[in-house]
C-alpha cells in the first residue's frame, strides 16, 4: 500500500466506521430485510451522502432484493461502491498556461483556509515553481502573520499591506508583482467571510473584478475551502460563494475528523462542483489531490 493510500485509509477511518462499519453490524444483527434497508437509509443520510441520492439508492436496492429474494452484505458493498463512484466527478488539476497562474482562495473563518494556502505553496515549490502569496485578509493581523510563516517555510515571497487596507488593492498589487517577477503561481488569501453577509460578498466580487482588470484571464482557479465536519452547511456556503465569484473547485479540510465524509458525494451530485483537494491530517503532506477510487476504497475497502 502506498503512502497516499495509507493516508486515505486513515483519513477516512471515522467515515468508514460510520458508514460501512454500521452496515456490517446491521447484517450481523440479522435484521429483517425492510428494517435493514431503513437502517441503511439512515446510515447514508447521517453520513451526509445526501437525501435524494440516498433514497434513489435504497429504492434500487429494494428492487434488486425483490429480484434476488435477499440482500447480501457483498451485494450492498459492491452496489454502493459502484453508485458512489458514479456520482463523483473527478477532474484533473487545471493545466497551468501562461504565468502567473492565479488561484483565489475563499471560505468562512475556521475552515483552515490560510493553512491550505500554505500547504499548496509547499506543493508548488516542491514542483520547482516560483510562488507568490498575497495576504488579502487584511482584517485579521493573525492571518497575515500565519501566511508570513508559511511563505518563509515555502521559500515564497509575500505581498501584504497595513492592517485594514483595501483587500482588492492587495490583490492588485500582488498580481502586478507576480507579472513583474515572473512568478508561476499566485495564491491569494481572503478574509474568512461570513457567507450570509452581503457586504462582504460584494467586497469579494470587487477583488475578483480587480484581478480580471489587471489580467483578463485571471483568476484561473477559485477554490472554496470547506470544513468537512460542517456537513450539509457546507452546501449552503458553496452555493453562496459560487453565486458571488464562480467557484470551480473545493478544498475539503478536516476529513479525518468526521464520520460525515459522504459530503463529497453531495457536493458533486447537488452542486456539480468537483472536490480538488482533501485534508486528511495536520501534516504538510496531508493535503492530497482528490482521487475518486481512493475515496471509495477508503470507505468500503479495495
Amino acid at each position: 500500500m502506498t503512502d497516499n493510500q495509507n493516508k486515505w485509509k486513515n483519513g477516512l477511518g471515522k467515515t468508514r466506521k460510520g458508514i460501512w462499519g454500521r452496515i456490517t453490524q446491521a447484517f450481523k444483527d440479522k435484521k429483517a430485510e425492510e428494517i435493514l434497508l431503513e437502517e441503511l437509509e439512515q446510515i447514508l443520510i447521517e453520513g451526509d451522502v445526501g437525501v435524494n441520492t440516498t433514497l434513489e439508492m435504497i429504492d434500487h436496492l429494494r428492487e434488486q432484493a425483490g429480484r434476488r429474494n435477499q440482500l447480501s452484505e457483498e451485494m450492498i458493498r459492491d452496489y454502493l461502491k459502484q453508485e458512489i463512484r458514479k456520482n463523483i466527478q473527478e477532474t484533473d488539476r487545471v493545466e497551468m498556461g501562461t504565468a502567473p497562474h492565479v488561484i483565489l482562495v475563499v471560505g468562512v473563518n475556521g475552515t483552515g483556509k490560510t493553512t491550505t494556502i500554505g500547504k499548496l505553496a509547499m506543493r508548488f515549490r516542491n514542483e520547482d515553481k516560483k510562488v507568490l502569496l498575497a495576504a488579502a485578509d487584511t482584517f485579521r493581523a493573525a492571518a497575515v502573520e500565519q501566511l508570513a510563516v508559511w511563505a518563509q517555510r515555502a521559500d515564497a515571497d509575500l505581498i501584504q499591506q497595513s492592517s485594514g487596507a483595501d483587500a482588492a488593492s492587495v490583490a492588485y498589487d500582488a498580481l502586478d508583482a507576480a507579472v513583474a517577477r515572473g512568478v508561476d503561481v499566485l495564491l491569494i488569501d481572503t478574509a474568512g467571510r461570513l457567507h450570509n453577509r452581503v457586504n462582504l460578498m460584494e467586497e469579494l466580487k470587487k477583488i475578483h473584478r480587480v484581478i480580471q482588470k489587471r489580467l483578463p484571464s485571471a483568476p484561473h482557479e477559485v477554490l472554496l475551502v470547506l470544513d468537512a465536519t460542517t456537513g450539509q452547511n457546507g452546501l449552503n456556503q458553496a452555493r453562496l460563494f459560487g453565486e458571488a465569484v464562480g467557484i470551480n473547485g473545493i478544498v475539503l479540510t478536516k476529513l479525518d475528523g468526521t464520520a460525515r465524509g459522504g459530503i463529497i458525494i453531495a457536493i458533486n451530485k447537488m452542486l456539480g462542483i468537483s472536490v480538488k483537494w482533501v485534508g486528511v491530517g495536520e501534516g504538510v503532506d496531508d493535503l492530497l489531490p482528490f482521487e475518486a477510487e481512493s475515496f471509495v476504497d477508503g470507505i468500503f475497502g479495495s
